[in-house]
């Protein structure tokens, strides 16, 4: 499974007006990752890659 499908997965169930398939998601993510928006991080301490927002990204400048 690539890592955009886990994202997705993990994410939870819907419980807007309408479901979103699992083909839309992905392409929502890849669109995000593309336009800088999402971000892949490896954490080496766990050996883990996640997807994370770009306003959830902690940056040594914007924890200072």
């Amino acid at each position: 499974m690539n890592i955009i499908e886990a994202f997705v997965l993990q994410e939870g169930t819907e419980y807007g007006e309408h479901d979103v398939g699992l083909a839309e998601k992905v392409q929502q993510v890849l669109t995000q990752l593309k336009s800088g928006e999402a971000f892949l991080v490896y954490s080496e301490l766990h050996e883990t890659v996640n997807i994370v927002a770009k306003g959830h990204l902690r940056t040594d400048e914007g924890d200072r």
